[in-house]
């Protein structure tokens, strides 16, 4: 079953690099000569986060975060699970780390590139999992962050009851599989599944604030999954 998931990603791989002139859907591009300095440089990475504005903006917001702890941050504005998947290959798999963080979701059930389908966008994800567990690296899963709105898609509705229901998904199918799920949603949320007041920018992307609950509950996971204490 496995092989089939890998044979399936391969052959849409490789119609999209075919495709790259045309449209980088997967904005193969983004990273691509950052990791060629990681690559060239020999240099061990320990950590790779893959996800969308939340993780770029991460980076961006506390980058010594990021570098003391020599995590590498892999993070696309925008992007959905089917356009994460489509990079792993090249933005983490071929930095050969020993863990990736996994944090996806979130513009699927917005609706960034097609009509949400909760089983897809949680396929994608347990794709990627199975894809770094098969090159020999170890898998935290994320839970999506807490929603009230899209304020770029406000006419989609019930977006904390998908955001929950993802999350449970993405939660049992962790510890079915005994991989670390860390939950950001519980400790940023609010009595309504949205944004705690003062965490995020727009109820969507965190503040300072909203990543610093972030930062010790990732940590401790990454220690958790290393066999650190």
């Amino acid at each position: 079953m496995k092989l089939s998931v890998f044979l399936i990603i391969g052959l849409l791989f490789g119609e999209f690099v075919n495709a790259q002139s045309a449209v980088d859907f997967a904005n193969l591009a983004r990273y691509k000569d950052d990791n060629t300095v990681i690559l060239n440089s020999k240099k061990k990475v320990d950590v790779v986060f893959m996800g969308n504005s939340i993780t770029e903006g991460w980076v961006k917001s506390h980058p010594e975060f990021f570098s003391e702890n020599n995590y590498t941050g892999r993070g696309i504005s925008g992007q959905t699970t089917s356009q994460m998947l489509l990079r792993f290959q090249n933005d983490v798999v071929a930095l050969k780390p020993r863990l990736v963080v996994i944090n996806a979701g979130t513009n699927d059930i917005a609706e960034n590139t097609g009509i949400y389908n909760p089983d897809f966008t949680f396929n994608n994800i347990k794709a990627m999992a199975d894809i770094a567990k098969s090159n020999g690296i170890k898998v935290i899963i994320a839970s999506v962050l807490p929603a009230a709105a899209f304020p770029w898609r406000k006419e989609i509705t019930d977006v904390p009851q998908k955001v929950d229901a993802l999350n449970s998904k993405l939660k049992q199918y962790a510890q079915s599989n005994k991989l670390i799920f860390v939950d950001y949603n519980t400790a940023m949320r609010d009595a309504k599944g949205g944004m705690r007041e003062g965490l995020a920018k727009d109820g969507i992307h965190p503040t300072p604030a909203g990543y610093a609950i972030m930062e010790p509950l990732i940590k401790n996971a990454i220690n958790k999954a290393a066999g650190k204490k």
